[in-house]
């Protein structure tokens, strides 16, 4: 998996009238902390971040942190969260922090169909009941994505996340063994036959 690399600056102060002359020069306050350390103040650029954001899904990404200090720091990290304006949608503060490459960690993957199941084929409907799956794995390993092919599904066919097999040590923490996918009958008219028959006679003697 790639790591993204990101800089980063220290800031000694704290409270919001900090944060507020930090993001009027356009960085964005963070914060930097992990089992075995400190936590570290810090700010980032604006529109270096934006950027980025544009380019990753952070739930899943291993970042390679610079942290502008003597010595520089220099940490692999994951983001933990992202405050945003509800209105502005603007940045407000971002908390990473420090990843033990031998240590497993859960992450949220996508859930990506392929195939055109023999179900949808003869009318059935597709319902994807997981979108997201929780992947417990070593930080080198995070899958991009959990693909789950229902070209075999007939109508009435489900696909339980006990099926799913991933590469290596990863693996699905769950406790029961819930759907992931399923195709289901399509909805039939349930009106009478004889309703049905009136109805298209009174469209046609209009």
């Amino acid at each position: 998996m790639e790591t993204h690399k990101l800089q980063a600056q220290m800031r000694n102060s704290t409270g919001k009238g900090t944060a507020r002359a930090l993001r009027r020069d356009g960085r964005i306050p963070a914060v930097l902390y992990g089992s075995g350390i400190d936590s570290v103040m810090l700010s980032l650029d604006t529109h270096t971040v934006q950027l980025l954001l544009r380019k990753i899904n952070f739930a899943q990404t291993l970042l390679n942190l610079t942290v502008e200090s003597d010595p520089p720091i220099d940490k692999t990290v994951m983001i933990k969260e992202i405050q945003i304006e509800p209105l502005s949608q603007n940045l407000r503060h971002i908390d990473f922090y420090e990843v033990n490459m031998k240590r497993k960690l859960t992450v949220t993957v996508p859930v990506v169909i392929t195939g055109v199941s023999k179900g949808v084929e003869e009318g059935g409907v597709l319902q994807i009941i997981r979108r997201e799956l929780d992947v417990n794995c070593l930080p080198d390993a995070i899958p991009e994505s959990i693909v789950v092919d229902v070209t075999d599904l007939e109508i009435g066919d489900s696909i339980h996340v006990n099926e799913l097999r991933l590469d290596g040590e990863a693996e699905i923490p769950h406790d029961v063994n819930f759907t992931i996918v399923t195709i289901v009958s399509p909805k039939r008219d349930e009106r009478p036959a004889g309703e049905e028959e009136a109805t298209v006679e009174a469209a046609a003697e209009k």
